[in-house]
Formats: C-alpha cells, structure tokens, sequence
C-alpha cells in the first residue's frame, strides 16, 4: 500500500510559505486578497495530518537543477559502483563525486542539501502548530501525538542525512518567519548528532507500532523505525553501548515478537508487490504518475527517476530502456560467494546480445543496478510514464538493522554470541536462497574467518556489503568505520588497485581527512556565512 501524501503536499507547500512571509518586514503587513493565514489553516486534525503528511514529501524529491538521489553518494562515492551513464563526460558533477574531483559548486551536493532542509522546515512548521491543536473529533489526543512523533523522526531523520555527508550544519528547530533569523550558525557534528538522539527519542514515545497502522498508512514512521533509527545513529556516533542497547530493544520488542522479519525470498525486498512487506522498517514511498515534471524542480516529484536512470543503456528495450547510472563495480561483483543469490538480484548482467549494443558498458562495467532498475523475473515492466516509476526506494530494512545490531554487540563486548546470531540470521536466508548446495557456510566457516573478535568484525562487514549492495549504505559505512583511505586510495586501496584501466585513469587520488566530507555548498555559505569543511 502507498502512503496517500500526494494530495497533501501542496497544502503543505502553502502553510510553509505563508509560515515565512507571516512576519517578515512591513510591506507584508497588509494580507493580499486570498491570502492563508496560518491559523486560518489550522482549524482541523485534518489540517494537522495533512501538515505532517508534507514533511515526508522531500524524501522522493531527486531532482532540482540536477539529479541528487543519495545513492550518487552512496554508492557512487564508494567502490560499490561506477558513475555509469553515457560516457564519462555526462554528468560532470556526478563524475567529480565519483572521482574525489568534488568542489564547493557541485550541483548534486547543493541541491541534495536544500532539499534536506525544506524537509527540517516542514517539520519545524508541524512540531509548532500540531503541538498547539486541541484534540477534538478531527484528531484524538493520541493520533495527534503520533503526528508529532513522525515529526521528531522525520526531523531527526534530515539531519542523520546532512551531518553524514557534511559533518556539522546549522540547526533550526522552530519556523524561521523572519528574514531577520536567516543567518544560522554552523552547529558541530556532534551537537548535530545530540539533535539526532534527542529527535528520534521523542519519536520513539510518540509513535504507533507498525502493526498499529491501518494498512492504507503503511510506510509511516513507526516506533520501530526510530528504535533501528537510535541503533544505527549511535554506531556512528562510536557509542557502542546505546547502540547495543537500542538494537537488542529492536530485535526483543519488533523482530522476535515477529512485528519485522526477514523476506523469506530475498528478492521480494525490490518488487513492487513486496513494497512495505516484512522486512521494511522505513521506506520511501514513490507512486505511479503517467505525466512528466521534468525541470519543475523541487516539489513535483511523484515517481521515482532512479528506475530510468539505473535501467541499462539498452537500445533493445525500447521505451523501457534506461540511462545507465550507477554502475556496480567489478569489486563488488567479485565480494559475493559463488552461488550467493543476492549477487545476480542486485547486480544485474547484460546478455550476449545486449553486450554488443554500444552504450551497455561504462569504464570496463556492463553491470547496472538490479535494485532500482524495477524488474520482475528477468523483464522491465512497462511504467506509466518512461521517467516515473512508482517503486518504493528502501531505506532500512530488518537484515540491516541485525547486522547493526551485531556490529554494536560486538564493540562494545556486550555479547559475541548476540553477534553471531544476528549476523547468521542475514546468512541463514542467504543460504537457503543460494543457488549451490551448502555453498554458505554459517559463521566461522567462510571466507577464512576465524572465531576471533577480528574475524567476526571482518564477516560483519563483509555481510553488510553483500547484503546491502547498491542500496546506498557502502559510502557511509565505508567512512564511519574509518577505512574510507585505506579503501578507495587509487593506489595503495584495495579498490582502487581491482578496476578497469579506464575507470583507474580517471580516479583522483583520495585525500584522508578532506574526503570523508563532501564541501558546504558555495551558495550556501554566500547566503549564510560559516565556515567550510577542511581541505574545500
């Protein structure tokens, strides 16, 4: 089921603008003919809802002046998967994050962060006017405190976004309604993260269980989301034991008692009949749309671009033929174990034929991102529109919360054993999926590893990205276990020496300490001077 938020967000728009010209400087102070007045919209629950319904909105957007899906980060960055497209000149900006050639007037790094904030200000504007409604027969008291809780999370969940990619930011936590409190200071990662915390903590009171939804909400913000959510925010925080704490509340309170499990077919993660199925703890939620918004910017985005632009660079495909980006990585094809399922249901390989078709191939890699490219037993079904697809895009799911959950049991040295049991709970599904008899061992018994606390990290790890391939999560966990370096150096990194030629010639060489950042905008810091991240 999708999250019916669609109609809402104009409205959302609306109250969001007349939030900020409300009181701003004198020559706004007569109200224009049909103008709405804050209080004017909030005369009912109905009002609340749609309020909050708006604030999940920026999730989906991906396009402004450029494509900004957090996958060019994610995987891109990472050695999980080339930039792809037509050749190496489409897409400069996308080329210089896949290069470490980024600068402060990267068009995917600005608008990827201002879409983050009109998110923040949408919840702000909630978190404000939900909390002064009066219960009545629109909106109980309990449904109301919920709203809020899907505000603090969804809040909570735009800064986890910002602070990953560009350290400390400013924090806003009321409306802006005068241009007078524009300029904001830049708050440190860590105050950023004790914001984070503190969010998805109110969140996690506030919330309904997933199984306390009617179906028609599924793919809300739930109490399990935020408990996953403190869980993974916490590891990044190298605050083990929170982290371990929140994950075996997650795995004792929402997996064992069955309200999350794991897909017993792998691939039902990725179809759009497995949409907010089992398995998913919080995704995004993408609808079909059969007209274009293409180049309306922020706000018009209903569909999901990233089915067209992962698609291969097919001629053969016709109208349902994509655009060839995010290529995965010989690396990564070669992480997987023989007869790992999961490697042929994330990276997808051209046949004989379509290998002779020109564009299929980019920088060496005729792979394409199986994923997000939205296909059902081997076919590209139709979309209603070629650049829309209503296929939800997962953010978190239980597989990964449990290796979360067994990375944290094991550096804070709370629990080995809890360790070994998540990350099997991943391998066991893994295992009944393989397509070779017995060809997964639980562990210790695979890749070398060892029953030693090195070995398990390196398994942990290693399940993660086997697991979590081309789902935007490699950059990300690549930099907060500190080994981006030692990872993605062109020369001395382990996957900088395993590409093709072509894609070693272009890679600049990666700088410790600079790179793990991405720049503050250029523009940002013109609208609101603060300081740029080291080596910008």
């Amino acid at each position: 089921m999708k999250l019916n938020i669609k109609n809402s967000i104009y409205a959302a728009g609306l109250v969001a603008m007349a939030g900020l010209c409300t009181g701003c400087n004198d020559w706004l102070a007569e109200d224009s003919p049909g103008s709405t007045k804050l209080d004017d919209f909030f005369t009912s629950g109905t009002a609340c809802i749609q309020t909050v319904n708006g604030c999940y909105a920026p999730l989906a957007w991906e396009y402004n002046n450029s494509y900004f899906s957090e996958w060019y980060i994610g995987d891109i960055a990472s050695d999980d998967a080339l930039k792809g497209g037509q050749n190496v000149a489409d897409g400069a900006d996308a080329y210089d994050i896949d290069n470490f050639k980024t600068n402060a007037n990267n068009t995917i790094v600005l608008d990827y962060y201002r879409a983050k904030y009109q998110g923040i200000i949408r919840c702000n504007l909630a978190l404000q006017k939900v909390a002064e409604y009066e219960p009545d027969e629109t909106l109980s008291e309990e449904r109301k405190d919920c709203l809020l809780g899907e505000a603090y999370f969804l809040r909570g969940f735009y800064y986890f976004q910002l602070v990953r990619v560009f350290g400390g930011v400013p924090l806003v936590h009321d409306v802006l309604d005068s241009s007078d409190r524009w300029i904001q200071p830049r708050a440190t990662a860590d105050e950023v993260y004790a914001s984070i915390i503190e969010d998805f903590k109110a969140a996690e009171k506030l919330l309904y269980a997933k199984n306390e939804y009617a179906s028609e909400d599924l793919g809300r913000a739930t109490s399990g989301a935020a408990t996953a959510m403190l869980a993974k925010v916490y590891l990044y925080m190298k605050d083990y034991d929170n982290a371990y704490s929140w994950g075996k509340k997650f795995v004792d309170e929402y997996y064992t008692p069955g309200q999350y499990s794991l897909c017993a077919n792998y691939a039902d993660n990725f179809t759009l009949a497995g949409e907010n199925g089992p398995e998913s703890v919080f995704e995004i939620q993408y609808a079909a749309d059969p007209t274009s918004d293409y180049g309306e910017g922020f706000g018009f985005t209903r569909g999901t671009f990233s089915t067209i632009l992962t698609r291969p660079r097919m001629s053969s495909l016709g109208s349902q033929a994509g655009w060839g980006w995010n290529h995965p990585t010989q690396n990564l094809y070669d992480e997987f174990e023989p007869g790992d399922i999961r490697r042929e249901v994330s990276i997808g390989t051209p046949d004989d034929a379509a290998m002779a078709e020109v564009e299929v191939t980019y920088l060496g890699s005729p792979y394409y991102n199986n994923k997000t490219s939205y296909s059902e037993g081997g076919t590209f079904p139709s979309i209603d529109h070629h650049s829309r697809s209503p296929l939800n895009y997962r953010l978190v799911r239980a597989s990964d919360v449990l290796l979360l959950y067994a990375e944290a049991a094991l550096e804070s040295g709370k629990d080995l054993n809890a360790a070994k049991w998540a990350l099997e709970q991943v391998r066991a599904r893994a295992r009944v999926n393989s397509t070779t008899a017995n060809a997964l061992p639980a562990f210790p018994g695979y890749r070398g590893y060892t029953d030693s606390p090195e070995s398990l990290r390196d398994a942990i790890r290693h399940e993660r990205r086997v697991e979590l391939a081309m789902e935007g999560h490699r950059w990300f966990d690549l930099v907060r276990w500190g080994i981006a370096a030692s990872v993605m150096d062109k020369d001395n990194g382990s996957y900088g020496r395993s590409e093709s030629t072509e894609a070693r010639a272009e890679m600049a060489s990666f700088i410790a300490g600079k790179h793990e950042l991405f720049p503050i905008p250029a523009e940002e810091i013109a609208l609101n001077p603060m300081a740029q991240n080291p080596g910008y």
